[in-house]
């Protein structure tokens, strides 16, 4: 097997290994949330009511990354478990297994796609004929309809990821990414010939870009991935793969879904106070995206080390590369909230904010980033809990973080701010108590998978 492929994860020094499996990640990712931010830059040149509509769109595109990032997680972790174990025959089982999972994915989303997108406006805005409900079915049909690229890249990306290959992904992502920041404002305003398609146009960059990612990954892994074969000779669903895939990945997409929810009811909140208090919340997601994004790009380097290393029975590489992981999560996150707590005016002034829009949202940003001192723990440890194949634990801690405390803590001081005449700012700090209830439950199953599980892998020596 070639050095650069999945043996290199039981080999290599863990810190250059994490690093260089990471980096393409992060990099790939970060371009990949500043395209995001540029989508609604563009969309918020139309009007406030669009980019409103763009945000209130993210609970349900959540539910649609969920299903196929969900899936790649499951998918992810059995093969470098597999590999570790030196099974190829389940390897390539699970590759074919996968792409079947996201393809029946899609099939069920873009039926909602076409049934369900604008009841979900309606209940959020309680019009069918109001402008926010008017550009939100447009950009969010055109999402659903049309993912199968999104479904395709993202698994594809994941085989190429369990092997080592995190390079080609970046490759993939940022391709896909500087595509759709490229044709935005050209399908936007319509340019170059084009039609003007406004917040439509922001979709039909969006999906253009995951197809073009998507046919770049495939190729990617049919060429340079020699350690999984995926063929459909003789292919039948094999449900016990499909079932060791969706116990990791379930959980995950619980957990992304638990996000929608989440997502879903803060909205509802913010709209008693106003509709730019939504916008400022959907604002904010675009700028945590590019904080947060290089550190799940970190955890997506880590993910196949860990899982590789617990297949191949080597407790001290994973402590090591959960160790390592804590760290540089924990060091980006700081330098994101340094940035946010120095020019919020300046970040929202790029989504070509007003001045109510600026006075309610500069507070608003300080105080939610203050929960980034806490975050880097909790996500890292979150993610060792799949790659070790315990999801429920992840999903465990996020139902404790965006159910149990985050939407009670915010309905509570939305009860707090509507007392005291109207002010929105009281509710941004349930985002502070929700992360310090997260990484409080994420230590404490850490500490039960330890003595269960990871105490009893032998230590090896480097």
């Amino acid at each position: 097997m070639e050095k650069t492929g999945a043996n290199k994860m039981g080999t290599v020094p863990v810190n250059k290994l994490l690093i260089s499996m990471s980096l393409p990640m992060m990099v790939s990712m970060l371009v990949q949330a500043l395209y995001n931010v540029v989508d609604s830059i563009f969309v918020a040149r139309i009007c406030e009511d669009a980019l409103t509509a763009v945000s209130m769109a993210f609970p349900m595109q959540t539910l649609l990354i969920a299903s196929a990032t969900g899936t790649g997680v499951g998918l992810n972790a059995l093969l470098s478990r597999s590999l570790g174990r030196g099974d190829q025959k389940m390897a390539d089982k699970a590759a074919i297994n996968g792409l079947f999972i996201g393809v029946v994915a899609f099939l069920i989303f873009m039926v909602l796609g076409f049934v369900a997108v604008k009841p979900f406006y309606i209940v959020q805005t309680g019009s069918a004929d109001s402008p926010i409900t008017i550009y939100g079915v447009e950009y969010l049909q055109c999402v659903m309809i049309f993912s199968l690229g999104m479904y395709v890249q993202i698994l594809s990306e994941r085989m190429l990821i369990s092997t080592g290959r995190t390079i080609y992904t970046m490759f993939t992502q940022g391709i896909g990414a500087i595509i759709n920041i490229i044709l935005d404002p050209i399908m936007i305003f319509g340019l170059c010939g084009f039609p003007e398609l406004g917040v439509l146009g922001a979709a039909v960059a969006t999906v253009t870009g995951q197809w073009v990612a998507a046919v770049i990954a495939v190729i990617l892994n049919i060429k340079k991935n020699h350690d999984i074969n995926v063929s459909l000779r003789g292919f039948r669903p094999d449900r016990k793969i499909i079932g060791t895939i969706l116990a990791v990945g379930i959980p995950s997409m619980i957990m992304q879904a638990i996000g929608s929810v989440m997502t879903f009811g803060f909205n509802k909140i913010l709209i008693w106070f106003s509709s730019t208090a939504v916008a400022i919340f959907g604002v904010y997601f675009k700028l945590n995206s590019i904080v947060f994004m290089p550190v799940f790009g970190l955890n997506n380097g880590m993910v196949p080390i860990v899982a590789y290393n617990y297949g191949a029975e080597n407790r001290t590489r994973m402590i090591k590369t959960i160790k390592y992981s804590i760290m540089y999560a924990t060091i980006l996150l700081l330098i994101g909230l340094a940035v946010i707590e120095l020019i919020p005016d300046k970040l929202l002034l790029l989504f070509n904010a007003s001045e109510n829009m600026l006075a309610m949202g500069v507070p608003a940003l300080r105080i939610i980033c203050i929960s980034f001192i806490f975050a880097g723990t909790s996500i890292v440890l979150s993610s060792s809990f799949q790659a070790l194949g315990h999801g429920v634990f992840s999903m465990l801690v996020s139902l404790a973080r965006q159910l149990f405390i985050l939407l009670p803590a915010a309905y509570i001081l939305a009860l707090v701010g509507m007392k005291n005449g109207g002010d929105v700012s009281y509710v941004w700090w349930s985002f502070d108590i929700a992360e310090i209830g997260s990484i409080t439950v994420s230590l404490i199953l850490y500490s039960r998978l330890y003595r269960k599980v990871i105490s009893k892998i032998p230590a090896k020596n480097e």
